[in-house]
């Protein structure tokens, strides 16, 4: 089933025209790893699937982003960002508890009552592989937590407010191997409730997680497939030579 999909999307920044006719289909229940090198329009392209380009300056859209055949702008824009949640590059905890990072969101959503909330953030630290290592210190300041933990909060404090699709761009760049090793783990695991996109500059980590692989060259999707057929025998020689470390 198609969950996410764009017809013919053209993104410009003022002049700059940085995501050219893309047309891809994102379907329910996969993990869709976007690559490319730097300035080739990925995170632009993940930031127009939730709306968040609209907060930009001289941003100028063109072509369709539909949420299961409906046109995102469609959407009140807050209720889309709870349907298509978002986890960035560096982790942004509030300062608050462990505790009130994960129930601020679901406290927006309108459950007030101490048992839900309870339950929504136990379930939502599970999801994000940090129930156990929490659990006694819900309390504490989300500072206190290390950075890897604090990324892991992050994906929890999305996923509480239960959307259905979760992009995460760059989520463990700043990550030593052990931390990202258990975001890579979470990732696979919520791919049975949720769709994901990822964006990552780790090819390696791209082949580890993705169902499927887009490869994206100065604003332009030069390829999408399996991401096994990506990595072995893709179709064009641009992708051959970004996924052997030729440019990038």
């Amino acid at each position: 089933m198609v969950k996410l999909e764009t017809h013919d999307l053209n993104i410009w920044f003022g002049p700059a025209h940085v995501i050219k006719q893309v047309n891809v289909e994102i379907q329910a229940n996969e993990i869709l790893s976007v690559i490319g090198p730097s300035n080739s329009g990925k995170t632009t392209f993940l930031r127009t699937l939730n709306r968040l380009n609209d907060l930009s300056a001289n941003y100028k859209i063109s072509g369709k982003v539909e949420l299961e055949r409906k046109d995102i702008y469609a959407f009140d824009v807050e209720l889309l960002r709870r349907k298509i949640g978002m986890v960035f590059a560096l982790p942004l905890p509030l300062p608050l508890s462990i505790f009130e990072n994960v129930a601020y969101g679901v406290r927006v959503t309108g459950i007030k009552n101490k048992k839900k909330l309870n339950e929504k953030v136990e379930s939502a630290l599970r999801q994000g592989y940090l129930w156990e290592e929490v659990k006694d210190r819900l309390d504490e300041s989300a500072f206190k937590l290390s950075g890897g933990q604090q990324q892991r909060l992050c994906i929890a404090r999305t996923l509480a407010v239960e959307p259905e699709i979760v992009l995460f761009d760059e989520p463990c760049s700043g990550l030593d191997p052990i931390s990202t090793a258990k975001v890579e783990d979470a990732m696979v695991e919520l791919k049975k409730k949720y769709t994901i996109v990822l964006v990552t500059n780790n090819v390696k980590q791209a082949a580890r997680v993705g169902d499927r692989t887009a490869f994206f060259l100065s604003g332009e999707l030069i390829e999408i497939d399996k991401t096994d057929r990506i990595f072995t025998a893709p179709r064009d020689k641009r992708t051959d030579g970004y996924v052997r470390g030729k440019f990038g």
